[in-house]
């Protein structure tokens, strides 16, 4: 008996060494914090582009980070860098829709999307991620995706990105804030209940702080022709649209400065 008792003490002392060393792994490479880790050199996003998140769910992949809403089953932002040396074209092979290992919840299943009449309108785009199989594929996180309609997702919102893209190799080096604007009482789609937008948005930024330029977009979800100038907008009024707060780690001075103008860095398009 004696024998039995000892054995059991062994195996609850292993078991529990195993639980710690798995968790310590998991926290390791697994960050959940605003300073994780992005880009293979150990490349940062900065504390002052990150915002704030209004469900506490933060997710920090190797070259993107996010804010994920589980009502809506989609990221009420998404973050990453876009550098001048990263825009290739290389050829990668288009992964499957995957659902977000980082997510405890699970991130929508890619099934919702299908047959609905919406396409599965990257945040992040795979287009800015051509530079590396790890970066292009990461992009494929169903977090990342949000129902666009086909003709918004091929129209005015890929003029926009291949307009982030012009700035990213006239000025070197952005960070990009995106995401649909969420809210209560959205249609949706799928057995998942996955909100649709009525509305994007996008903050480019370049610079550091005490010398920051920005530019921010609001566009309904519809296609147009009409200029991408006509659709900029106040970071002030995102942040009434969305309840999140942007660059609340700056000094205040300059965080009024660049959320209540409209292009006052003057972007060139």
């Amino acid at each position: 008996m004696r024998s039995v008792k000892k054995d059991r003490l062994i195996y609850l002392v292993l078991l529990i060494t195993a639980i710690i060393f798995f968790w310590g792994i998991e926290n390791s490479f697994w960050p959940t914090n605003s300073k994780a880790v992005v880009g293979e050199v150990g490349s940062t996003i900065p504390s002052y582009i990150l915002p704030t998140s209004t469900t506490n769910t933060q997710i920090f992949h190797t070259y993107y980070g996010l804010s994920y809403n589980e009502t809506e089953e989609q990221a009420e932002w998404v973050v990453y860098g876009l550098k001048r040396s990263q825009l290739t074209s290389d050829d990668r092979k288009r992964p499957y829709f995957i659902e977000d290992p980082k997510i405890a919840t699970h991130s929508a299943d890619w099934r919702n999307y299908k047959n609905s009449g919406y396409d599965r309108g990257h945040l992040c785009p795979a287009g800015d991620r051509r530079f590396s199989e790890l970066a292009y594929n990461e992009t494929f996180y169903t977090s990342n995706i949000s129902p666009m309609k086909r003709d918004f997702n091929a129209g005015v919102w890929n003029r926009l990105e291949m307009q982030v893209r012009q700035w990213a190799r006239n000025y070197d080096s952005l960070y990009v804030i995106t995401g649909g604007v969420l809210k209560k009482g959205l249609p949706s789609i799928g057995y998942e209940s996955v909100g649709v937008p009525d509305t994007f948005y996008k903050i480019i930024v370049r610079g550091a702080p005490g010398d920051l330029e920005t530019i921010a977009f609001l566009i309904p979800h519809q296609e147009t022709d009409r200029s991408l100038s006509e659709f900029e907008v106040s970071i002030d009024l995102i942040e009434e649209k969305t309840g999140i707060d942007f660059f609340y780690s700056l000094a205040d001075e300059e965080e009024v400065l660049i959320e209540s103008g409209i292009n006052q860095s003057g972007w060139r398009y």
